[in-house]
């Protein structure tokens, strides 16, 4: 098989296997900061600064990988 498909394959098991694994604890991250959002602005910050990076993560996995099945696509077709 060619390195592409060696490269997409491997980054969407990668990228799904990281983000099964965190979706519980930014659950958890989001349910705190629900409780909690009577607290300072500042505090609320950081409590939810993790959750809005991992999905922007999320979204720049899911775009990446999209873009490489349609460039494998268009490789072997």
């Amino acid at each position: 098989m060619n390195l592409l498909l060696w490269i997409t394959l491997v980054l969407i098991v990668v990228g799904l296997f990281v983000l099964m694994s965190k979706k519980k604890s930014m659950e958890e991250r989001v349910a705190f900061a629900i409780e909690n959002k009577e607290d300072s602005k500042e505090e609320k910050q950081t409590s939810t600064k993790p959750v809005v990076w991992w999905i922007v993560g999320a979204t720049v996995w899911g775009l990446v990988s999209m873009l490489l099945i349609v460039w494998v696509f268009s490789v072997y077709v």
